[in-house]
């Protein structure tokens, strides 16, 4: 017949029942659902879905101690959420800038500039903190001094990362040498960790200040002070990498 309708279908005792036949198809239609009540339902090898959702109010648990999942050759995972419980020290993205041109800088004394060396970087979590290294080449004038700092940049205000405490009325205190003769120049090399606590955009950037006595252009950077087509003249590249660490 076509259809039967009947309550229970039960083995004989001791056996167990199949349905159909290899090759036979049974259809659930749309609205009916198959319900396991402290059971257990035994899957084939394979299983080919497009979607695997968790129970409502559940989360979504695949193996168990001691097992192994793994991602064969070729395929791919996608992450479009939030990656967490994968442990820490994991590097989630790296941003670079490297300037090769050059910039210069007058007065007023230990006033800080923006030579325009910065990397803006988005956090994947608020957890992350961020690995900032620096390499800058800072030239002055003769008998004047140059000095470089790192900022963490925010829409709302500016925090000079890694300062050192003042002493009394000293203020200067970042990173500095003297410059000792006209045309030299020098490398700044800095690596902070830096622990912003937000998922704001950050940029972070370089400043560099001066302390002249003369009044006029005494801060070099990616130059020395003579610059003129002779053995004296010196030039380099500066660069400012961050490196997002995950907690």
């Amino acid at each position: 017949m076509s259809e039967i309708k009947v309550n229970k279908i039960s083995p004989r005792s001791g056996t167990a029942i199949t349905l159909g036949d290899s090759s036979d198809t049974f259809t659930v239609p749309s609205g009916v659902g198959l319900t396991l009540t402290d059971s257990t339902l035994l899957l084939p090898t394979t299983i080919n879905t497009d979607k695997l959702d968790p129970k409502s109010g559940t989360d979504l648990e695949i193996g168990s101690s001691g097992d192994t999942i793994t991602i064969p050759s070729g395929a791919t995972i996608t992450n479009s959420g939030t990656a967490t419980g994968f442990g820490g020290g994991k590097i989630a993205q790296v941003v670079t800038a490297t300037k090769t041109d050059t910039y210069s800088a007058t007065g007023p004394d230990n006033a800080f500039v923006d030579p325009g060396l910065t990397v803006a970087i988005t956090p994947a979590a608020s957890s992350s903190k961020f690995l900032v290294m620096c390499t800058t080449n800072l030239g002055c004038a003769q008998s004047e001094e140059n000095a470089a700092r790192l900022v963490r940049d925010l829409p709302s205000s500016d925090t000079v990362i890694a300062q050192g405490d003042a002493l009394g009325a000293r203020i200067r205190t970042f990173v500095g040498s003297r410059m000792p003769d006209s045309g030299d120049m020098e490398p700044y090399n800095m690596i902070v960790l830096d622990a912003p606590a937000q998922t704001a955009e950050i940029t972070y950037k370089l400043q560099i200040t001066m302390q002249s006595s003369s009044g006029s252009t005494v801060l070099f950077l990616n130059r020395s002070d003579s610059d003129g087509d002779d053995a004296d003249t010196y030039r380099a590249a500066s660069t400012l990498t961050v490196m997002e660490v995950l907690a």
